[in-house]
């Protein structure tokens, strides 16, 4: 049923938000205001120095970081080609345009 939109000839709208903005989480946006703080000025000159700062970070409620190295390479989407992407009934939204679009069945 994940392609079945298409057989329904109804459109699809694909928000998407960059890494680190998603919206749709209120802890990251109370807290990486938070951690920004906490590291301002200072030179992140490794992974190490990132963590401890993210993980040393808390808010006057309380609120604590933990945070912790992801070493997995995560595997990149496939890549169409400009001819492909031609036949795509794809309109791209005003606002984040790269990554927010509607798709519609041809």
């Amino acid at each position: 049923m994940e392609n079945g939109w298409m057989e329904f000839s109804i459109g699809t709208n694909r928000p998407r938000y960059p890494p680190g903005a998603s919206k749709w989480n209120p802890i990251e946006h109370r807290l990486f205001c938070q951690i920004s703080k906490n590291w301002a000025g200072q030179p992140l000159k490794s992974f190490q120095t990132a963590l401890n700062y993210i993980r040393t970070t808390t808010t006057l409620t309380g609120l604590k970081v933990r945070a912790r190295l992801l070493r997995k390479k995560y595997e990149k989407g496939e890549k169409i080609s400009a001819q492909e992407m031609k036949h795509l009934a794809l309109s791209r939204h005003k606002t984040q345009p790269k990554w927010n679009y509607t798709l519609r069945p041809m």
